[in-house]
């Protein structure tokens, strides 16, 4: 039987990404990671370089996931954040892991930095190719649709507790109904602002 690198690197990445959703970057463990991947340590750090370095990478995939499964349009903005929402409550991992981020790097620099920061002037760049009109606007837009949908998944606790529903289906149905509607009225306020002399 031969070894086959690419399924013991996917095996890995996903064991990790399970692990760094569950613990975090300083409670995770590369010994659960091998064992959950059947594989072992040193392919860790032969394929990624370390527990930082493969957070960074989780992170960045599921971005880059994320990315290639919606396009934030003006023109078309209540179906794609519909779409960033249902994708969300598809993959609860990602927020868990901006959170673990965002907890443990406070507001300094994160792994992969620079490559993230392009990903995001990039779709900047697409809301103003788009026709918002400036790139300050384009960009609290991207901040306030991701906030947006993500705050649904954060904290499912508060979302609870404030909509008073037991049903946690019909409670993230209601959510993404409120959010694509307000997607709506933004993209009508945005069409308007494009519109002005």
């Amino acid at each position: 039987m031969t070894y086959d690198a690419e399924a013991t690197r996917q095996r890995i990445f996903e064991a990790a990404t399970a692990e760094f959703a569950a613990n975090g970057l300083a409670g995770a463990r590369i010994d659960r990671i091998a064992t959950a991947a059947r594989a072992n340590k040193q392919a860790i750090y032969l394929y990624f370089g370390g527990k930082e370095k493969l957070f960074g990478a989780v992170v960045r995939a599921k971005l880059d996931e994320i990315c290639h499964a919606v396009t934030l349009d003006p023109h078309t903005l209540p179906e794609a954040v519909g779409q960033l929402h249902d994708w969300y409550h598809e993959h609860p991992e990602l927020v868990r892991l901006l959170l673990w981020e965002a907890l443990e790097a406070g507001s300094g620099p994160v792994e992969g930095e620079d490559e993230r920061a392009r990903s995001y002037r990039g779709h900047v760049d697409g809301l103003l190719a788009a026709g918002l009109p400036d790139r300050p606007t384009a960009q609290d837009w991207l901040f306030t649709i991701l906030g947006l949908v993500a705050w649904n998944f954060a904290v499912p606790q508060i979302r609870r507790l404030i909509l008073d529903e037991p049903d946690p289906e019909r409670a993230v149905a209601r959510r993404r109904e409120v959010v694509v509607e307000l997607a709506r009225v933004l993209a009508e306020q945005g069409a308007g602002a494009v519109s002005r002399p």
